[in-house]
């Protein structure tokens, strides 16, 4: 049975996508047959590992609103161990017609049942926001993984998605955990990245992963040529930092 993981955070451009397609990859790379799930209606993470998402025939869209089964959806990668399930913009639209659907919140869980068996990770990357997309992706995961960037606003953002995913765990999921906190494009010349990270230390030491992810223009650069860093550039620091995350990351879970 796969474990389940959701990577959020409702503030765009932390470096969750990177996250969750790199993790992925190198979770593929280690043995581990993988699913990439991609749950964010602009589809970055299906780009991300070459699927060209206007032409996937069944998305996360037909999988929620019950048009194909996951079975139907899933996509084989051209990297190790690694399927994705597209996404594209009509995902968008399941919020809607969502609202009046019976246990809402379940209709990602229900959808993915059957196909959990098949793999030993599922990795969501969830959309930039706390709605019903979210939630359904925390109702499905064991648990979440929390990209962030070391600035201000960040730690604002860190309590909001925190007070989500306890609401998720009280009202749908009980067995729903805070895996970790992955610090995303750190620069340590910056007197507050340095003040963020200390501060984090402080509240959330046992959520930090040990590694940071450091900026770093291969990383940015992947993603344009549809291959996760690891494929990209296995020498670059990205790649480094991103397999020795995704270790720390199958042990936590």
């Amino acid at each position: 049975m796969a474990k389940i993981i959701s990577f959020a955070n409702q503030k765009g451009g932390v470096g969750k996508t990177t996250s969750a397609v790199n993790i992925a990859s190198a979770m593929g790379i280690s043995g581990k047959k993988t699913l990439l799930l991609d749950f964010d209606p602009q589809g970055n993470a299906t780009s991300a590992v070459g699927i060209k998402k206007s032409k996937a025939k069944y998305t996360t869209y037909d999988i929620v609103i019950g048009n194909a089964s996951a079975d139907q959806a899933i996509v084989q990668t051209e990297f190790k161990n690694l399927w994705v399930l597209p996404s594209n913009m009509p995902l968008a639209a399941a919020e809607i017609e969502l609202v009046d659907v019976e246990k809402r919140e379940f209709a990602l869980k229900n959808a993915i049942k059957t196909i959990e068996d098949r793999f030993d990770y599922i990795v969501i990357d969830c959309p930039p926001s706390l709605g019903m997309l979210t939630v359904n992706a925390l109702t499905a995961s064991d648990g979440v993984v929390v990209p962030m960037q070391c600035e201000y606003f960040a730690l604002e953002g860190l309590s909001q998605i925190l007070m989500t995913i306890k609401r998720v765990k009280e009202l749908y999921n009980p067995s729903l955990s805070f895996t970790g906190i992955i610090i995303t494009m750190f620069n340590g010349r910056l007197n507050l990245s340095a003040q963020v990270l200390d501060e984090l230390k402080k509240h959330y030491a046992d959520k930090l992963f040990s590694t940071t992810v450091t900026r770093n223009v291969r990383l940015g650069e992947a993603p344009s040529y549809g291959m996760p860093i690891q494929y990209f550039d296995k020498y670059a620091k990205g790649s480094e930092d991103y397999n020795t995350i995704a270790k720390e990351l199958m042990k936590r879970i």
